[in-house]
């Protein structure tokens, strides 16, 4: 039973999940989890506006890695892969990421395209579904891109049908629209507007019309959930496989933007780093929602805890 590290470097967190895999005579693989662990380290900080990746953000990335090896090697991993995405597709000084990342870790990190990066969250997302629920939707809002796939599972393996990825994500969409704390009314407006400009350029690959179930993943979408059950403290154990209908995202949407940073920062669910882009990432999911409904898609979003990390792991089967 070989263990593995899976490290996802988005644009806003960094995670880790070392788990063991367990290969079964039917050749379906099961993954057991060692550790799980997300720091937001903000990589993608200021790049849409420079082009670069801040020294700051690639300190806080570097000392996140160095503490993800010792876990890696105390876990006694076998193999680590790493795949990073938007942030260090874009910036002109990426070269100084992977310099640091080879030196930490021992591996290059993989710099993956947005329908790999797809491919992988549609993996992780659905091994635990009901096959006859699909064909099944996943939707990754990301730092500073949302990844949308549709596919099937059939209790073994995942096909991919369709995927596109479309740069906008919690960070961006915060850094070009919403400046004022809380936002304002036109911000607001001006989010959506773009929001819903950048996600229309998805659905030429992605007929959502033919999902029959919307599977929602990452740290913005399952920080929704927790907000909106009102928990008292963030437990993935609530959030992973419940259901936000529209409503329900209509008003954990309007409770976000319409609170100013130390409200929001006072709410237990919300993680630190989240705080201040968990309003645009909300502004995301209800466009997406909307945007469904318009289509003939599908209408609850189930939220699962499982998603590219997974995907990264079962990789390396």
């Amino acid at each position: 039973m070989p263990r593995v590290a899976a490290i996802d470097c988005g644009t806003n967190s960094i995670r880790l999940l070392v788990a063991e895999l367990t290969i079964r005579q039917n050749g379906t693989v099961d993954l057991r989890d060692l550790h799980r662990e997300m720091r937001i380290v903000r990589l993608g900080q200021g790049v849409d506006a420079t082009g670069r990746l801040a020294p700051e953000a690639l300190e806080r990335t570097r000392a996140a890695l160095v503490g993800y090896a010792a876990v890696a090697r105390r876990e006694g991993a076998e193999q680590v892969r790493m795949v990073a995405t938007s942030a260090t597709r874009d910036a002109s000084n990426r070269d100084e990421f992977f310099a640091m990342t080879r030196e930490v870790l021992g591996v290059e990190a993989e710099v993956i395209t947005g329908d790999e990066e797809a491919r992988l969250s549609f993996t992780g997302a659905v091994g635990e579904q009901d096959p006859g629920d699909g064909p099944f939707l996943v939707v990754d809002v990301g730092g500073g891109s949302t990844e949308l796939v549709l596919g099937t599972w059939d209790g073994r393996q995942a096909e991919v049908s369709a995927a596109r990825s479309v740069d906008i994500g919690c960070v961006r969409i915060t850094e070009r629209a919403l400046r004022t704390d809380p936002p304002t009314d036109a911000e607001v407006a001006a989010a959506r507007e773009l929001a819903a400009e950048i996600l229309a350029k998805a659905y030429d690959m992605v007929d959502v019309a033919r999902a029959a179930t919307w599977i929602g993943v990452a740290g913005t979408i399952t920080t929704l959930s927790a907000v909106a059950q009102e928990l008292p403290e963030y437990d993935s154990g609530r959030t992973h496989r419940s259901r936000l209908s529209r409503a329900d995202i209509d008003g954990v949407a309007g409770k976000l933007l319409g609170v100013d940073h130390e409200t929001r920062a006072a709410n237990p669910v919300i993680h630190p780093g989240r705080v201040d882009v968990i309003g645009g990432g909300a502004v995301i999911v209800q466009v997406l929602a909307e945007q469904f409904a318009e289509r003939g898609g599908p209408a609850d979003l189930v939220v699962s805890e499982h998603d590219i990390l997974d995907g990264i792991a079962l990789s390396l089967a």
